[in-house]
């Protein structure tokens, strides 16, 4: 059974690796739209640095759903979701052997190059480490939520517009406690491990639930 998840991973890890990818993809959407925001606001450097941590979790939260629509799509279409629904391999594993591929290629990329998209918003070393503990923990629940409407949508043939309105208002909890994490780390009136430990438990939470949710849609849409 081992063998079976660590060959699905690499599979998936070399599909989102390669050009056109949804890995790359999601790294040029999130730079791409921290490039753009501060043109849009202006040189006012305050107002940059005061706002920055949300622009780059909301920049996260899109760039998470670049490519979610073929997380169960792509092995719809080829036949290999019918493999994994008669394999003995419980479709839950497989399901969060899928998310953390996609996580690896999207969610850790950005939290790891977040300090550097920072400069580009005028953020302090500490807010930067700070929005990169906080995207680190806090990605994984936004892999796992659109991984439910990925399940949901796998077997339509332009699903992702529905996925995003199916997962952004249940995405909306981990953004709030994203910002609020990082915002409380620049000297809030919250402590910063409050909302970080809520974040952590989102996550948790929605890797448990994403999974078995996910298997559930997957075996009916079958």
């Amino acid at each position: 059974m081992m063998a079976a998840l660590g060959a699905l991973l690499i599979r998936d890890l070399k599909l989102a690796a390669r050009v056109g990818g949804s890995g790359l993809l999601g790294v040029v959407f999130f730079l791409m739209l921290v490039t753009l925001i501060p043109f849009a606001l202006g040189p006012d450097l305050n107002l940059l640095r005061r706002i920055g941590p949300a622009i780059l979790w909301i920049a996260a939260v899109l760039a998470t759903l670049i490519g979610l629509d073929r997380l169960f799509q792509g092995d719809e279409e080829d036949g290999s979701l019918d493999l994994m629904r008669m394999s003995r391999v419980p479709l839950e594993l497989t399901v969060v052997v899928k998310g953390l591929a996609h996580w690896l290629t999207t969610g850790f990329p950005l939290a790891l190059l977040s300090p550097l998209f920072g400069l580009l918003l005028a953020q302090e070393p500490d807010a930067m480490l700070a929005v990169m503990a906080t995207l680190m923990v806090g990605t994984p629940a936004l892999t796992f939520i659109g991984g439910i409407g990925a399940a949901l949508t796998a077997s339509l043939p332009r699903g992702g517009l529905i996925l995003a309105v199916l997962v952004l208002p249940l995405m909306i909890p981990t953004l709030i406690f994203g910002v609020s994490a990082a915002q409380a780390a620049l000297g809030g009136t919250v402590p910063f491990l409050t909302p970080f430990l809520v974040l952590a438990a989102l996550s948790l939470v929605a890797i448990v639930t994403g999974a078995v949710a996910s298997a559930a849609a997957l075996r009916g849409g079958g």
